[in-house]
């Protein structure tokens, strides 16, 4: 939702679909659009949430992340 005001708001949507499209969309050619949903569920779920590592969260996963901060104020 980009206004006049704040041109930042988006980046890390934006960054995400980068990221998304970079690392798995863009390496496969899919058949069909069941197959490339498939593919983009398997890697939020299975790869970006659990596996990648995020810089700015100190070189962990989000899963790491979230059950670090579980409880935390």
């Amino acid at each position: 939702m980009n206004t006049r005001v704040n041109c930042y708001d988006n980046s890390v949507v934006e960054r995400f679909f980068g990221l998304l499209k970079r690392e798995c969309v863009n390496l496969v050619r899919f058949r069909t659009r069941d197959e490339a949903r498939a593919a983009a569920f398997e890697y939020v779920e299975c790869f970006y949430k659990r596996k990648r590592r995020h810089g700015y969260l100190g070189n962990i996963s989000l899963d790491d992340f979230e059950k670090q901060t579980v409880g935390h104020s």
